[in-house]
């Protein structure tokens, strides 16, 4: 009997999946920061503010981990996901600064079973994460693997 949650035949080509939203702090920005990008404009608005990017700005790496968990809390913590094999495209389009609440969607664009690996299938998805204002701050393109629904009586 199959378990419950989201197999690969659920992933169908253009389903969509919301993101968010999530509002950004700059407590978390400046925490994220000191661990993992400890570069000047993602440490103070000062910084921020005398840079390109207007102010205190998440690091793109920031940003991808929020995206990660927007995407754990839509659709995957719920799905029988075996992982990604990588990501094809990242680009980080505008700035996310303190204050931004940031929504979004996951929409799958291909699927197909895997021929090395029958019981999975690859999905292939295009992200986007948007601001409060309609702004594109992020798009991605990659693939997840999920497990194929167990057939009854395969035998």
């Amino acid at each position: 009997m199959p378990l419950p949650g989201l197999y690969f035949e659920d992933f169908t080509v253009g389903r969509v999946f919301e993101l968010g939203p999530k509002t950004t702090t700059p407590e978390e920005i400046i925490e994220f920061a000191r661990e993992f990008d400890p570069q000047p404009m993602h440490l103070s608005e000062a910084a921020g503010k005398a840079s390109i990017l207007g102010g205190l700005s998440a690091s793109g790496w920031h940003t991808s981990a929020m995206f990660m968990r927007m995407m754990i809390d839509s659709y995957l913590l719920d799905a029988h996901s075996e992982g990604a094999p990588g990501i094809d495209t990242m680009e980080w389009k505008k700035p996310v600064l303190a204050g931004d609440t940031l929504t979004g969607s996951s929409t799958v664009t291909a699927a197909r079973p895997m021929r090395s690996r029958p019981h999975i299938g690859i999905v292939t998805f295009e992200h986007r994460l948007e601001n409060q204002r309609g702004e594109t701050v992020m798009r991605s393109v990659n693939s997840v693997m999920f497990r194929l629904r167990p057939q009854e009586n395969a035998a």
